[in-house]
């Protein structure tokens, strides 16, 4: 809910895709400049601790935006400010999150379905929230909106003191930060699959993702419409990530995930350039579904896969990679998008995005055909109980 009512408030106070680029690029920057040395934290720190100390950050701020839009004293230098503090939230709270799933999982040959039952909660969210968010806005504003999450926070601060956690055992590296960051990013770019799924995650981050940044202008201005609009193509969009999340969770095994990541950022890409070309509300809502589907399988996949075959005690350091990948680079996305989208349009900003990405995804499956039997057995030894 607070996305979409962040992203309508922007556009309802500027009317500027441009500025929808500058509030996306804001939340997320702190995320690309921050989330190496977060992971490197995270690896020798509590997890759990971690995640308390984040959420209730997150909380106080989605207070803070409530109260400034309600007294009427919101601007959008502060949507700005406001969205930079949230970014370093998420710097610390993302990677943590991604990081903190093995913690809670007894079996390691659980992960997969761990994983993608996690996402498939988060797209729940994002089926209900947006269409809930878009009524909300309609009949009493966005303030209602960020008020509602963050009152939702509490919910999840109590789920996380309940939780009955052994003992975790934290890396007590006496090197240097510095040193540890390199160890991490030389383990990650030196292995041929995290370094061909970090790429990929980063192409389509920084030319696909930021179609939702832009969604409010098509909403308003292609098929043309309103607040109720935008929550139709947002839940859509979740739909078809749900959808997506629940194919994974049904799957036994992660063996050939691989060859599903390179097809999903296919599917991705060739939704958002359909998407470009609709002028039709009940086709784009379908088509964004897809878009949303291909988008999940894409995320969730690599997720599971980097899950599964990287050591324990770079765990925080490779997912704070990912994180970097797939939610850092994304405020460059954001701020390129809004730009071209200022210059040539929405729909030919999308059209262009989802081309680079069915590209990248060819690219993707030439490389990681090869890489399928040393996934394998890196597959049969990490499922092998210790």
């Amino acid at each position: 809910m607070q996305i979409i009512a962040m992203s309508w408030l922007v556009y309802r106070l500027t009317g500027s895709a441009f500025l929808l680029g500058i509030v996306g690029f804001s939340s997320q920057i702190p995320v690309f400049l921050l989330v190496s040395f977060a992971g490197v934290f995270i690896d020798r720190h509590n997890r759990h601790k971690i995640l308390l100390v984040t959420q209730s950050l997150a909380m106080l701020q989605a207070f803070v935006l409530a109260a400034r839009v309600l007294t009427n004293t919101i601007t959008v230098w502060a949507i700005v400010i406001l969205s930079i503090i949230l970014g370093l939230i998420n710097s610390l709270d993302m990677p943590a999150r991604q990081s903190f799933v093995l913690d809670i999982v007894e079996h390691r040959e659980d992960v997969s379905n761990a994983i993608a039952l996690n996402s498939s909660l988060f797209n729940g969210a994002r089926l209900i929230g947006p269409a809930v968010g878009g009524i909300l806005i309609a009949v009493a504003g966005e303030g209602i909106c960020f008020t509602i999450n963050g009152i939702t926070y509490l919910a999840v601060i109590f789920c996380l003191i309940s939780m009955k956690l052994n003992p975790l055992k934290i890396n007590k590296s006496e090197t240097r930060v510095i040193s540890d960051l390199r160890e991490g990013f030389s383990y990650s770019i030196g292995y041929a699959p995290i370094r061909y799924l970090l790429l990929l995650i980063a192409v389509v981050s920084l030319v696909g993702l930021p179609y939702t940044v832009l969604l409010p202008v098509f909403a308003a201005e292609i098929l043309p419409g309103g607040a109720d609009t935008l929550g139709f193509l947002m839940t859509a969009s979740g739909a078809g990530a749900l959808i997506g999340t629940l194919y994974l969770a049904s799957r036994a095994s992660v063996i050939g995930l691989g060859r599903i990541v390179g097809i999903a950022a296919g599917i991705f890409g060739a939704g958002l350039i359909c998407f470009s070309l609709s002028r039709i509300l009940s086709l784009s809502i379908i088509l964004i579904g897809v878009t949303g589907f291909g988008m999940m399988i894409q995320m969730a996949s690599s997720n599971t896969i980097l899950q599964t075959i990287v050591d324990d005690d770079k765990r925080g350091r490779v997912m704070s990679l990912y994180t970097m990948a797939f939610a850092g680079i994304a405020p460059f996305g954001s701020l390129m998008a809004g730009a071209v989208a200022h210059g040539i349009g929405t729909p030919n900003t999308f059209l262009i995005g989802g081309a680079c990405c069915i590209i990248a995804a060819v690219v993707f499956f030439i490389k990681f055909r090869s890489l399928r039997y040393t996934l394998h057995s890196k597959y049969i030894q990490k499922a092998s109980p210790s």
